[in-house]
């Protein structure tokens, strides 16, 4: 089949800004160019005034599979990314059980060939169940095939363990992401410590659970001469600390999630659970810190950190609910609406965070829009306007921080693996 998208903007690099014609045969990109005739196209998509994107790679996803399908699964999830903008994800390995084996890897491999609509990548536990105490064998998980190692969810607070985890990461040539966290510091809390959780009155989660543990694994990772990636930046006083490791020329690199840039603690006066997140939603110095970090380089990355949860996780006692939010669907949505037009990002930019350095990052190959190249590219109108509904998100789960909000900038067409998709 023959499908000629018409006068798009295609956003591929700086280098690459061209208004032209993509002609896709077959799933396939078979020509770029300024006007072509639409002779013999079985489809015609007409693109004017819309961005075209490379399909990204959303480096922070909790597919929930396998173990807590009510949540999410493998098909729901890798559909619900697709629908965002994603032609890829990497799987976090919180699962029930967790992937810690590489017998685990192999039955999630075995399930993501059957299943997945869109690449999906495995990320390995560090720790054996996640629990702190014994390494996982990550010679054996490099082997087959796992990109990362990261226990999500929980930090290890065993420095000797996790110095070990850097080293063996290193000779592996695997990348540690950290989750940074001190329990010791947040357990009990329920938002960030300040005005608002003082007015609220519920326990606060201090910002130093987070910053002094990524101070920590920074110089782990430094000791070791590993690459780290710090997971979720939430605050100003962890951006500090990452960018001074970059300048010393620590292998550091650093993600964040949209919510961290464009929701405060403010927004957790409703006591909507949907914002109860780990680490919380900060202050509005966070957030503008956040987005300088973005715009400096300092933070390399934008990924959901999609946790999916079921209603009777959610629709419960504030202090009772569980963490996180869904992002895949809205994430495209809030960071051109933050960060490209308020003026922290251009397209260039955004695309770069969204697709080139978590590829980078993780070592695989990034999607481009280029002759010969299978299609996998994402049709934006960023003149439209939608509202963030239940019945208007394709995930399992309804848990998003966005709900009810008019975001600005929608989706309409996917091309995914060659497929074509309207949303």
């Amino acid at each position: 089949m023959k499908i000629l998208i018409k006068e798009g903007r295609i956003i591929n690099s700086k280098l690459s800004r061209e208004k032209k014609d993509i002609l896709v045969d077959e799933g396939k990109i078979r020509l770029i160019d300024s006007s072509i005739p639409t002779e013999g196209v079985d489809k015609v998509i007409q693109a004017k005034d819309k961005i075209i994107i490379p399909g990204f790679l959303d480096m922070h996803v909790h597919l929930r599979e396998p173990g807590r399908e009510d949540k999410e699964t493998i098909e729901t999830g890798t559909n619900a990314a697709m629908a965002g903008g994603a032609a890829a994800v990497l799987a976090m390995p919180n699962t029930e059980p967790a992937i810690d084996s590489p017998e685990q890897v192999k039955s999630l491999q075995k399930r993501i060939e059957e299943k997945a609509l869109i690449d999906v990548y495995i990320a390995a536990a560090i720790t054996k169940k996640r629990e702190g105490k014994e390494l996982t064998d990550i010679k054996s998980l490099s082997k087959e095939g796992v990109k990362a190692i990261t226990d999500d969810g929980d930090s290890v607070d065993n420095s000797s363990l996790m110095l070990q985890a850097f080293k063996q990461a290193k000779k592996n040539k695997l990348i540690v992401i950290c989750h940074c966290e001190d329990k010791s510091l947040s357990r009990g809390g329920a938002l960030n410590l300040g005005y608002s959780s003082t007015c609220l009155g519920l326990r606060g989660i201090p910002k130093e659970a987070e910053f002094k543990r990524v101070s920590r694994d920074i110089d782990l990772a430094a000791e070791a001469g590993a690459a780290i990636h710090i997971a979720h930046v939430s605050c100003r006083e962890s951006v500090e600390i990452i960018a001074q490791a970059k300048r010393r020329g620590v292998k550091v690199t650093a993600e964040t999630a949209p919510h961290y840039f464009s929701l405060s603690d403010k927004s957790l006066w409703s006591f909507d659970t949907n914002k109860k997140i780990n680490p919380p939603l900060r202050s509005e110095d966070d957030i503008l810190a956040i987005k300088q970090a973005l715009a400096d380089g300092t933070i390399d990355v934008i990924a959901s950190d999609h946790a999916p949860h079921t209603e009777n996780e959610k629709d419960i006692e504030f202090e009772r609910a569980e963490f996180g939010t869904i992002g895949l669907e809205t994430q495209l949505a809030v960071s051109y609406m933050e960060l490209v037009e308020k003026n922290f990002l251009d397209w260039f930019d955004l695309v770069d965070k969204f697709s080139a350095k978590p590829s980078e990052i993780l070592g695989v190959r990034k999607k481009i829009i280029k002759r010969g190249e299978i299609a996998d590219l994402v049709i934006f109108d960023p003149g439209k306007t939608w509202v963030v509904s239940k019945e208007s998100i394709i995930s399992k789960s309804k848990n998003s921080c966005f709900l009810g909000k008019e975001l600005k900038g929608k989706i309409e067409k996917v091309f995914a693996r060659g497929e074509l998709f309207s949303f």
